[in-house]
């Protein structure tokens, strides 16, 4: 899902991807851990996910729009 996707979405549409990303993150990394994960690359996607669904909810907290302040 691309940025400008997420910031369609409405803050609680934004925080139950978030919490399905993590548990998929989590999996991820029972997966990886008792060596049933073969692609690992999967594991930096996800976490690339999270932090992108992060930070869009902290810059809606913080009242910044789309641009960022200059």
């Amino acid at each position: 899902m691309k940025t400008a996707e997420i910031r369609l979405l409405s803050t609680e549409e934004l925080r139950t991807k978030l919490a399905d990303a993590r548990q998929e993150l989590m999996n991820l990394r029972f997966q990886f851990v008792t060596g049933q994960l073969t692609d690992t690359s999967r594991l930096s996607k996800a976490r690339r996910v999270v932090a992108r669904f992060e930070t869009i909810l902290r810059e809606r907290e913080l009242g910044l729009n789309q641009e960022g302040v200059k």
